[in-house]
């Protein structure tokens, strides 16, 4: 293994062990919403008939070794034996096949009517989210009927528990799939097509998303964090990322913002209330409030987030985001003003 091979390995370990520790636990046998237990009732059905049948052909393949007649090395072998069918062998295939086609049936019924019951959840007071797709990142827009409400957030959504989310699905690039295994089964995202997922959490919390098609070099580093508040703490929540960004209380987070207008950064990225507005990457508005930085692959900390300035290609190789080339001062600066952005 080559020295560079080697430094990026280790680099991706030592990250992956760090996002690890931050990140919730995935697991689609949690269910914690409506349309994850229609599914895990799916599931469960489908392993209880696999497990009967699994049992029912290893005790027939158990009573058919125990009846086979003995016989040692120096017995003739018995040519005539296809010709002497066992009594009753017809018939027990004949009903194995029979109960093995009925059983099929039967899951292929229970799947549809699972799919049915997905499609109708009711959307009364639906938050709406248009969710569009990146390599390797996520921009979740907030929808209202009046525009003014109407906000942008990357790689974190938060939801009310007990009210219904309805995803406009979009990808910019390549096929993407969302899943988050406790809330609600897959669903692709197509470029140039549009979907649709419905989505509810019935308890609060913090649920882990994932990109579930190959999307990539950084397919397994592209989460995302979905939170579940009681209705009241969504609102706030949602009218603080409603406000432009908050002013720099410090000077070296007035210096950080200064780097920032006049750098590269507000090329790609933007941050209400600023000049800069471009949407090629994460809004920033408010990324100091957010649990992890680069769709999951790093804890929001303040060395965190100087690592990935200087160097993010050494964390997410292949993503669009240069290393910089800024004095120490200047990643310092900049770093004290995006961690500030809350």
């Amino acid at each position: 293994m080559s020295r560079v091979a080697r430094h990026v390995v280790s680099g991706l370990a030592a990250l992956h062990a760090a996002a690890t520790a931050a990140a919730p636990a995935q697991d689609a046998l949690a269910p914690a919403g409506p349309q994850a237990a229609h599914i895990h009732d799916l599931w469960n059905l489908t392993l209880a008939i696999c497990t009967l049948v699994f049992a029912a052909v290893l005790a027939a393949l158990i009573v058919a070794l125990w009846r086979r007649p003995r016989a040692d090395a120096s017995a003739p072998a018995d040519v005539n034996a296809a010709r002497r069918p066992e009594r009753g062998a017809t018939r027990s295939v004949a009903v194995a096949a029979a109960a093995s086609v009925l059983l099929l049936l039967f899951l292929i019924v229970a799947s549809v009517l699972t799919d049915r019951a997905l499609a109708q959840l009711s959307l009364k007071d639906a938050v709406r989210i248009e969710l569009t797709a990146n390599q390797w990142w996520w921009e979740a827009r907030y929808d209202d009927d009046a525009p003014s409400r109407i906000f942008t957030t990357a790689n974190e959504l938060h939801i009310p528990v007990g009210r219904p989310v309805l995803f406009t699905l979009k990808s910019n690039d390549v096929i993407h799939s969302l899943w988050v295994p406790n809330l609600a089964g897959k669903k692709d995202l197509i470029p140039g097509r549009t979907a649709t997922l419905q989505m509810q959490a019935d308890r609060p919390g913090t649920y882990r998303g994932q990109c579930a098609e190959f999307c990539g070099f950084q397919h397994a580093f592209m989460a995302l964090e979905v939170v579940a508040h009681p209705n009241a703490e969504f609102e706030s929540w949602a009218d603080d990322q409603r406000q432009s960004a908050r002013e720099p209380e410090t000077a070296l987070a007035r210096r950080g913002r200064a780097v920032f207008m006049s750098t590269t950064c507000m090329m790609c990225h933007a941050i209400q209330g600023t000049t800069a507005n471009a949407h090629r990457a994460p809004d920033l508005t408010h990324v100091g409030s957010r649990n992890m930085l680069a769709a999951g692959t790093l804890p929001n900390t303040d060395e965190a987030m100087r690592q990935w300035i200087r160097n993010p290609q050494h964390f997410k190789p292949g993503s669009n985001m240069p290393a910089t080339t800024l004095p120490d001062e200047d990643v310092q600066a900049l770093t004290a003003y995006l961690r500030g952005l809350r």
